[in-house]
C-alpha cells in the first residue's frame, strides 16, 4: 500500500440543496466557473491539486501548509467576488476544513480515518471561513503565514473525543477573523410590510394605509422570531402587483404582507393577505374592521389581530416544512422554529426530530450561538420527561452545549439564560443560574425567557410575589411567543408560589388549550385546585397527567424538582399527594 502525509483541504457550499433548488442552472453554472478557476490558477499557483469530487464541494492536496492556507485564502476572495451584487439568499459561500493526513492511497481514491477527520473539521467552519487541526496549524507561523484563532476543544460528529481546532484568516491591518465577524445563517424568517393602497380617500386619510404599514411593522419588531424589512426599503413596491419575484430578490423577504385599505368616516376596512415570497402560495388573508383613531393607539385590537396571525401562519407553515422535508432542503429558520416548537411535544419521534434539527443547523453554521443554546435545552427535557437512560451524561451535554455557545458569543442573552436553565434544573444550583439569568438581562433587559425563567426560580425558592412580577414581565414582552402554553404554565407556577391560585389556575387552564399534553402544566393546575378545595378536579386532572407521565410520583418529584430545597417543595408535594398522585 502506498502511503503518503499531505495537507487535505475540504470545501462545500454551504446550503447548496437549498441554493440548487432556488436556481440549479445558475448554481451549477457558478460552481463549475469556481472549479475552473481552481484548476486553472490557483491550485496551480500553490502547488495543489483536486484529489477528487464531493458534489457540492472537493478534496484538496498540497505539499505544504502555507501553500494550502493561500489558496484557501484565493478561494473565499473568488467566491466573494461572485456572490457581489446578489442577494444574501442566492449567494455561495464556502466553508473550508483543513489537516495534516496521513493516508493510504491507490489508482481510484485516498482512504484513512485522517481523510474522514478533514472532511468533519470543514463542518467546523462558518460560510467564508477555513479551520484547520493543530497538526496543520503547528505548520503555521501566526502573523507571518496567518492571523490564527484559537476555537479550543470542538466536538464532531461520530468522532468521540473533541478535537483542538483554529481558525485561519490572512493577515491584515484589521485581520477578519475577529470573534462574531464570520457570516451567519439568518436564522429568523423576513417579513416584507407593504404599505397598503387606499382604495377611498376621506379627507386627511391620504396616508393612512402608511401608517397602518408603520404600525404593523413596529409590532413585529417586537417579536424575537421575526426579522422585520424597514418601510423605507418596502415604500417602492407599493401596489406593484407582479412584484414578489422583485421583493424576494431585491429585499430576501421569505413573507410579504399587502393589502388594501377603506376608510369611511370614521370607519376602517382592511383587507390583508400573507404571501409566502418562495412558493406564491397565500398562507393568510382576511377582511377587518377598526376605528381610524385606535390605529395609533398602544393597544389597537386591529393592529394585534393583525400581527398575531401573521407570527401564527409562519410558525405553523414552518412547523409543517419541518415535519414534511428532509432535512438538507430546508432553511435555517425553518430548522430553528421547528425544533423549538417540536422539542416541548410529548411524542419521543417529534422529540428526536427536533434534536436531528438542531444538530443539523450545527453542521451548517458550527459558529452560531442559539443552535447549541436550543440542543442544550433539549438535554435538559429529556431528563425531565424521563427519556434519559443516564442523567449525568445528559446534564453534561448540555453544560457542554451552552459553554459552546457562549464561547461564540459570550453576550448571547439567550446562551446565558438556557445555561441559567441547566443549573437550575440539573444541578439545582439556583445561585448559579441566578448568576446567569441577572448577566442575560444586563445584556438585553428585553430577554423574555430570562425574566420567565426568573420567575420561575424565585417561585421555587417562595418569593411569590417578585416571581409573579417577574412571569407578568415575561409574558408582556412575549405576548406572540410560539410557545405561549409555556410561558402561561411557567407563570401558573410563579401563581402557586405568590398564593394567588385563582390566578393560577386560570394561567394553567390556558396553557392547557394550547397544548393539552404538558405535564408540568397539569401539576400546576392539581396544585391549584386542591389549594382552592377542588379536590375531584384536582383527581380529574392527576389521571390525565399519570396517561401522559405513568411514571410519575410523589417521590420523582421531590428528586427532580428544585422546589424541594426550599419550603414551596414539600407544599406542592402534599397538595399533589392529597390528589392522589402515587407516592
Amino acid at each position: 500500500m502506498n502511503r503518503s502525509t499531505k495537507v487535505l483541504l475540504v470545501m462545500d457550499v454551504v446550503e447548496s440543496v437549498r441554493i440548487m433548488e432556488q436556481d440549479q442552472d445558475g448554481f451549477v453554472r457558478r460552481w463549475q466557473q469556481l472549479v475552473q478557476q481552481a484548476e486553472q490558477k490557483i491550485l496551480p499557483q500553490h502547488g495543489g491539486r483536486i484529489v477528487k469530487s464531493l458534489g457540492d464541494g472537493l478534496m484538496l492536496e498540497f505539499a505544504s501548509a502555507q501553500s494550502a492556507v493561500k489558496a484557501a485564502f484565493a478561494l473565499h476572495h473568488f467566491s466573494q467576488q461572485a456572490n457581489s451584487g446578489l442577494q444574501p439568499e442566492q449567494q455561495m459561500h464556502l466553508r473550508i476544513g483543513g489537516h495534516l493526513a496521513s493516508f493510504v492511497t491507490d489508482q481510484h481514491d485516498i482512504y484513512g480515518t485522517d481523510v474522514n477527520l478533514t472532511a468533519r473539521f470543514c463542518t467546523l467552519a462558518d460560510p467564508g471561513e477555513l479551520v484547520v487541526t493543530a497538526e496543520l496549524r503547528d505548520n503555521l507561523t501566526a502573523n507571518l503565514d496567518a492571523d490564527i484563532e484559537d476555537l479550543g476543544e470542538c466536538h464532531l460528529k461520530h468522532v468521540e473525543k473533541p478535537v483542538r481546532a483554529y481558525r485561519i484568516g490572512p493577515i491584515g491591518e484589521h485581520p477578519p477573523i475577529t470573534p462574531g465577524s464570520a457570516v451567519r445563517l439568518d436564522l429568523r424568517p423576513t417579513v416584507a410590510v407593504i404599505p397598503f393602497a387606499m382604495r377611498s380617500y376621506e379627507p386627511g386619510h391620504e396616508m393612512l394605509g402608511e401608517a397602518l404599514a408603520d404600525e404593523v411593522i413596529a409590532a413585529l419588531s417586537r417579536t424575537s422570531e421575526l426579522h422585520v424589512i424597514s418601510r423605507l426599503s418596502t415604500t417602492a413596491f407599493r401596489e406593484r402587483h407582479e412584484a414578489i419575484e422583485d421583493i424576494r430578490t431585491h429585499l430576501g423577504a421569505s413573507y410579504i404582507l399587502s393589502g388594501t385599505c377603506r376608510s369611511m368616516g370614521m370607519q376602517l376596512a382592511l383587507f390583508v393577505e400573507l404571501i409566502d415570497a418562495k412558493t406564491e402560495h397565500v398562507v393568510w388573508a382576511d377582511n377587518l374592521k377598526g376605528q381610524v383613531h385606535g390605529v395609533f393607539a398602544t393597544d389597537d385590537e386591529l393592529i394585534s389581530r393583525v400581527v398575531a396571525a401573521i407570527s401564527s401562519s409562519v410558525m405553523s407553515q414552518q412547523l409543517e416544512r419541518a415535519q414534511s422535508q428532509a432535512l438538507p432542503t430546508l432553511d435555517g429558520y425553518t430548522l430553528l422554529l421547528g425544533s423549538v416548537t417540536l422539542m416541548h411535544r410529548t411524542a419521543f419521534s417529534e422529540f428526536d426530530r427536533a434534536r436531528a434539527m438542531l444538530e443539523h443547523l450545527i453542521d451548517r453554521n458550527s459558529r452560531h450561538p442559539i443552535p447549541y443554546a436550543w440542543l442544550a435545552k433539549w438535554h435538559v427535557l429529556r431528563v425531565q420527561q424521563g427519556w434519559a437512560e443516564h442523567p449525568d451524561k445528559e446534564r453534561q451535554r448540555a453544560l457542554d452545549c451552552t459553554r459552546k455557545a457562549l464561547d461564540i458569543d459570550p453576550k448571547s442573552s439567550l446562551a446565558l439564560t438556557i445555561d441559567g436553565f441547566v443549573h437550575t434544573n440539573l444541578l439545582k444550583d439556583l445561585d448559579g443560574a441566578t448568576q446567569r439569568y441577572e448577566a442575560a438581562l444586563r445584556v438585553n433587559p428585553n430577554e423574555s425567557l430570562a425574566w420567565l425563567l426568573t420567575g420561575t426560580l424565585n417561585a421555587f425558592k417562595g418569593n411569590g410575589e417578585v416571581a409573579l412580577l417577574n412571569a407578568e414581565k415575561a409574558l408582556a414582552l412575549s405576548p406572540l411567543d410560539p410557545l405561549r402554553y409555556f410561558y402561561d404554565s411557567l407563570a401558573a407556577t410563579a401563581a402557586l408560589a405568590a398564593g394567588e391560585y385563582e390566578r393560577a389556575n386560570s394561567l394553567a387552564s390556558r396553557s392547557l388549550r394550547a397544548n393539552r399534553t404538558h405535564a408540568s402544566t397539569l401539576r400546576a393546575l392539581i396544585i391549584s385546585n386542591v389549594m382552592l378545595g377542588r379536590i375531584e378536579h384536582a383527581q380529574s386532572s392527576v389521571a390525565e397527567l399519570l396517561l401522559i407521565d405513568p411514571t410519575f410520583t410523589i417521590s420523582r418529584f421531590v428528586d427532580q424538582s428544585p422546589s424541594s430545597l426550599y419550603d414551596t417543595g414539600p407544599v406542592w408535594a402534599q397538595a399533589l399527594t392529597l390528589a392522589g398522585v402515587p407516592v
